[in-house]
């Protein structure tokens, strides 16, 4: 496979995240990691702040590539050419999520671009970016849901001193 996306909003990046991306980038030649810019629902990190993880939780992977986007999910992925988009399934009501959303996309790409979906790691199956936030902001210890430094940028942001 040639140029692969995976897409999500990542607030804030997760181990799982970055699990999942360390195993797709051995999957393809090109694989960009694209924050989506969802405007009726405000994050804790700005898109910018996003991209910045990212890219240094990614640093030590050539062949990734960090950006954000806005629009159709769709739209993008054939403006830009990938030949393939990469999903992670958590659990059998992510599959049922996916599998609509895949049969979606699908009237759009008609037969041009793959989705494939990769299983999670146990060990992570259960951290999502919603419950990083919410077992943060009650004051848990989520050091373990986080890649190094995403938990001082949240720390900074909880004092006011982001954003």
């Amino acid at each position: 496979m040639y140029k692969a996306l995976i897409a999500g909003s990542f607030d804030p990046v997760t181990v799982g995240h970055l699990d999942m991306i360390r195993r797709a980038s051995r999957l393809c030649k090109d694989l960009t990691v694209g924050v989506f810019r969802n405007y009726s629902k405000p994050g804790m990190f700005t898109v910018e702040q996003r991209i910045e993880m990212l890219r240094a939780c990614t640093k030590d992977l050539p062949n990734v590539t960090v950006t954000s986007f806005e629009g159709h999910l769709a739209n993008y992925v054939l403006a830009n050419g990938y030949d393939a988009v990469i999903r992670g399934l958590r659990s059998g009501m992510d599959f049922e999520y996916e599998l609509q959303l895949s049969q979606i996309y699908e009237s759009f790409y008609k037969g041009r671009v793959e989705t494939l979906y990769i299983m999670t790691s146990p060990q992570y199956s259960f951290v999502t970016s919603s419950v990083v936030r919410e077992n943060f902001m009650l004051k848990a210890d989520v050091s373990d849901w986080v890649p190094d430094g995403v938990l001082e940028l949240m720390n900074q942001y909880y004092k006011g001193e982001s954003k």
